[in-house]
């Protein structure tokens, strides 16, 4: 039965988004692990969807495999176009962390990455928009 399985909550793994230093016409999508130990097999899958001109719109689902990032870590995922900032912008991660398989989807809605809402991000020494 559904309710016989355990539902583990993750609250130590970081998504943010930072301006990329180089390129102005994109941002850095980090993946920070604040959890006491490392994350393991860990699996990303990013998409994009929303309405323009009145009109559904979807980007392609990218994913990505990180074999474990170090607790206190962060790792690069993908870069980020200007170009889909007015989608909302979602990733699930999925990830082994003492053995126990844990997911969560982080959803950046449109407008999020306006520099009102900009912040520190820990361990990167950056401004940007973070969801724990």
């Amino acid at each position: 039965m559904i309710k016989d399985i355990p539902n583990y909550k993750v609250e130590n793994i970081i998504v943010a988004i930072c301006p990329d230093n180089l390129d102005k016409s994109f941002w850095q999508v980090y993946l920070i692990n604040m959890y006491e130990e490392k994350i393991e097999n860990i699996i990303i899958s990013s998409r994009g969807y929303g309405i323009r001109e009145e009109e559904k719109v979807q980007t392609n689902t990218l994913r990505y495999y990180v074999q474990s990032i170090p607790s206190l870590q962060s790792e690069k995922i993908e870069l980020l176009s200007n170009e889909v900032l007015d989608l909302t912008n979602e990733y699930w991660i999925s990830f082994q962390l003492g053995g126990i398989m844990y997911d969560k989807k982080y959803r950046f809605v449109p407008g999020a990455l306006e520099k009102d809402n900009f912040m520190q991000i820990p361990f990167l020494n950056k401004s940007g928009v973070m969801i724990r």
